[in-house]
């Protein structure tokens, strides 16, 4: 990985949105969030598995550990974003579009139906190389990696520029509580052959069928009479999280570290994916790995798939936890597609610009973001 960037779209919301033009939901999610709280203190079954327990420092909060997220405001388009995330990734490396053999985009969802953005992202930065569209939900970051690591590997491609984006906020609304806990973003990264030592060491993907329709996107009525696209989460949604997040887990970085042929304590990072708050804990006491050694940037952003890992990895080379030579897991998952880690000894990364909180507070309501 020679550069990383990120970006963000304009719009940044606070709980303070739902508490002032939602109260009533917020209430009654908060009276069910106590209610449950009581009711594990007083009988229910206790949390016995490691994501259930530290689920629990968050079952209080009716928004779940979530405090802020970024959003597209109205006519703000998922390929805005994503050309910002790959310019900027492009000229840290110091490199033109002529230096591009490949461009992946993984965007989720696009900003056409049944069209990916990557001809279009080709189009605004003047990319005359091929460009490819691939999904796997939340993990394509990481799939990205992943494939971009074997085209080049294979001598068929030198250099490949890897953009990953998701826009959850066009498929919520704000009455929906699923939107509490979402978030746009868009990560890029340029893939090259290492000369000294560095890069991708192991890899292991997995599917993740258990998960099928655990999320379910589908055509909803819009007020002016037309159609828009809205995602729903299955009553068993936290069931599926829940039991196949271990599984999962120990499958695709035993996996990927038995190919490096290094142990976990060798590694010196880990960059989990952060679908939840508690997401990374989880990770770090299922495989024994201490606080210092990971890092989560739910708080901020929310759930915005796809780019997690960017976002992780960049913040932590941004303050420094991680730098050239350390040892380094990513690991990333994403409902009915893949699980994917990848093991790689880091190089020189250039690093976008640190991004900018956004200047227009809360902004509308998603239910207007179409």
């Amino acid at each position: 990985m020679r550069s990383l960037a990120v970006a963000f779209p304009s719009v940044l919301r606070t709980n303070a949105h739902w508490r002032e033009h939602h109260p009533e939901m917020v209430a009654r999610a908060e009276e069910h969030s106590l209610a449950r709280l009581w009711g594990t203190r007083e009988g229910s079954r206790a949390p016995t598995t490691v994501f259930e327990q530290t689920m629990m420092p968050y079952v209080e909060d009716p928004f779940r550990g979530t405090v802020e997220r970024r959003l597209r405001a109205p006519g703000e388009t998922a390929v805005s974003v994503e050309v910002r995330a790959a310019a900027d990734a492009l000229a840290a490396a110091k490199l033109s579009v002529d230096d591009v053999d490949l461009a992946l985009t993984a965007s989720f969802p696009g900003d056409r139906f049944a069209v990916g953005d990557s001809a279009y992202i080709a189009e605004k930065l003047g990319l005359r190389a091929p460009a490819w569209n691939f999904e796997s939900a939340c993990s394509s970051s990481v799939v990205g990696l992943h494939m971009a690591h074997s085209l080049i590997r294979s001598g068929d491609y030198r250099r490949i520029l890897v953009v990953a984006s998701t826009s959850n906020s066009v498929l919520c609304v704000d009455l929906d509580g699923l939107s509490w806990f979402t978030g746009d973003g868009a990560g890029a990264f340029v893939v090259e052959a290492a000369q000294d030592g560095s890069g991708v060491l192991g890899m292991k993907t997995i599917n993740t069928v258990e998960t099928n329709d655990m999320f379910v996107i589908h055509s909803t009525p819009r007020a002016d009479g037309g159609t828009r696209l809205t995602s729903s989460a299955s009553p068993h949604a936290g069931a599926m999280g829940r039991d196949t997040a271990e599984p999962y887990l120990r499958a695709c970085v035993d996996g990927a570290l038995a190919s490096a042929n290094v142990r976990a304590s060798d590694v010196d990072f880990w960059v989990f994916n952060t679908p939840n708050a508690w997401y990374a804990d989880f990770c770090g006491q299922t495989l024994g790995i201490e606080p210092s050694r990971y890092l989560s940037v739910y708080a901020e952003y929310g759930n915005m798939g796809a780019a997690l890992m960017p976002t992780t990895l960049h913040r932590a080379l941004q303050t420094g936890r991680v730098g050239a030579g350390d040892l380094v897991v990513l690991y990333s998952i994403g409902s009915t597609s893949t699980a994917s880690a990848v093991v790689m000894r880091l190089g020189e990364i250039a690093l976008g610009a640190p991004p900018e909180r956004p200047t227009t507070s809360d902004g509308p309501s998603m239910s207007s973001i179409l």
